[in-house]
């Protein structure tokens, strides 16, 4: 009991200090670059939802507004980094688009992704860029 009792303090210890690895966390919608690229204007709402995916933010208010948000935090005490990408629609046709988004993490999260879950995770993406 006696040898235990120092291992578990120093294990309490060091995962308070924030020594240990903390994944960085990522929420909303994280766009592609290619996707993002391949946006034009006048393209309709369909158009723009096959290629993006569904908007985060839907303003009941404002409809011909769509809005992809994302956040990404490091660690535990790591403030927040919010970037929202923004799409103005006139008459259901894409008129202009501006903002942030994260265009190289969602690839280094599918390229980790597949290294620790296998390459299904891939093929699926690629049915949905294909439209399948």
């Amino acid at each position: 009991m006696r040898k235990l009792l120092p291992l578990v303090l120093a294990t309490l210890f060091v995962s308070g200090c924030g020594l240990v690895y903390r994944q960085p966390i990522f929420q909303g919608n994280l766009l592609e670059k290619t996707s993002v690229d391949q946006l034009q204007a006048g393209m309709d709402q369909r158009q723009v939802m096959m290629l993006l995916g569904t908007p985060s933010v839907r303003d009941p208010f404002h409809h011909d507004r769509w809005d992809y948000v994302a956040s990404q935090r490091i660690g535990r005490t790591g403030a927040p980094v919010v970037k929202t990408m923004t799409l103005w629609f006139e008459n259901g046709q894409l008129a202009r688009w501006e903002g942030e988004y994260f265009p190289e993490q969602d690839e280094a999260l599918a390229n980790n992704s597949i290294r620790y879950f296998g390459p299904n995770l891939a093929k699926d993406k690629d049915k949905k860029k294909r439209g399948r």
